[in-house]
């Protein structure tokens, strides 16, 4: 109960954020015996602002049976373009499947489902409004439909995206640079089995991924100041295709030097937990809570210095090569077509993990 705005008890943790990093945290800390009370400033999952385009190890960290609710195709590979829809594509591809294409909204819900299943209080329409840290605890001021109470816990999860109040709130440093992304939906079906990137934008690039049933993604990420919308219409124009229920917001890329504070840490998005080659940060999201969920204990602040070295230590490695990969974008037109001539083909990479462009499979196909 209530007292004057007050909320009696003390949750362990109080998780500000239902993505997939903070569900993912919610349910394994809830499922180990922590009481955990979650916070989604609207409905969970919207609006949509990230990617359907996922590794098919996302299915790893799903309840079972969310594949069959949540695939939309399955793709085998991509091609590369260094101009438009009519430019040489030049092809990366495996024998086998090599991601899929999801719900994003519906996997935003599935995962936090899973949180609740497991224990955990998840209350959709309350924000933050203000975080404090104490010595002991936590207190945490939020705002929902019947009005605006603070509750406190033994630590706060900062799972609230590139604009993270948590992060701002407690004064942590923010991810090293911020893109602008926007995405646009067509709904007329395509079955390809083929992305499409166009490396045409500055510093990054742009997208477009057949989502089977479900129509077509375009989109595309720059530097904040380069005109992005503008660009989209450009890039969708010479498509030929006018898109609808368009969403746009900030990638996070590059972590900063900690996550954490004194009874605090960040968690996805809010933490630059991303893939510095394509903005995506799902996967590494989740990575990273499962490391909180097994190193921090609520009742030990010396903990999160645990969790700090265990996803660094697990993570540190493919985002640096990601930020070398990504470099690659850049470099003039002619240099890209024949490196992309002399590496496309059959590979052995995975799309999360930049290491495996070092594998001996992939040497042995690229010697092939």
């Amino acid at each position: 109960m209530g007292v004057g705005g007050y909320q009696t008890g003390m949750y362990d943790f109080v998780v500000v954020g239902a993505g997939p990093a903070g569900s993912r945290f919610a349910r394994r800390a809830a499922a180990d015996g922590a009481d955990v009370l979650v916070f989604e400033q609207g409905r969970v999952g919207e609006p949509l602002a990230c990617s359907g385009h996922v590794s098919t190890d996302i299915w790893d960290y799903t309840p079972h049976g969310a594949r069959e609710d949540l695939l939309q195709n399955e793709v085998y590979g991509a091609r590369f373009h260094t101009g438009g829809p009519d430019s040489d594509g030049y092809p990366f591809y495996k024998e086998e499947v090599v991601s899929n294409v999801i719900d994003r909204v519906g996997l935003d819900r599935t995962l936090a489902e899973a949180a609740r299943d497991a224990g955990a209080d998840l209350r959709e329409e309350h924000t933050v409004v203000d975080v404090t840290e104490g010595r002991n605890a936590v207190r945490v001021r939020a705002r929902g439909p019947n009005g605006t109470d603070t509750y406190e816990a033994r630590m706060v999860a900062g799972a609230d995206g590139p604009k993270s109040r948590v992060r701002s709130e407690l004064a942590l440093p923010d991810p090293e640079e911020m893109l602008h992304g926007v995405l646009g939906f067509t709904d007329d079906p395509d079955h390809d089995d083929f992305v499409d990137v166009h490396l045409t934008v500055p510093d990054f690039f742009a997208w477009r991924i057949p989502r089977g049933d479900a129509g077509v993604e375009y989109g595309l990420a720059t530097p904040p100041g380069d005109d992005v919308r503008a660009r989209f219409e450009e890039f969708t124009d010479d498509y030929g295709v006018e898109t609808d229920r368009r969403c746009s917001g900030l990638i996070p890329i590059g972590p900063p030097p900690r996550v954490t504070g004194r009874r605090s840490f960040l968690l996805g998005d809010a933490a630059g937990q991303t893939k510095p080659f394509t903005g995506g940060g799902i996967l590494y999201g989740m990575t990273a809570a499962d490391h909180a969920a097994r190193e921090i204990d609520p009742a030990d602040p010396g903990t999160l210095g645990d969790y700090e070295d265990a996803w660094r230590a697990d993570l540190r490695t493919e985002i640096r090569l990601g930020k070398l990969v990504r470099a690659g974008y850049s470099v003039p037109e002619p240099i890209q077509r024949a490196g992309m001539r002399a590496l496309s083909g059959e590979i052995a990479v995975h799309m999360d993990r930049p290491t495996t462009l070092f594998s001996t499979e992939q040497l042995r196909k690229l010697l092939g």
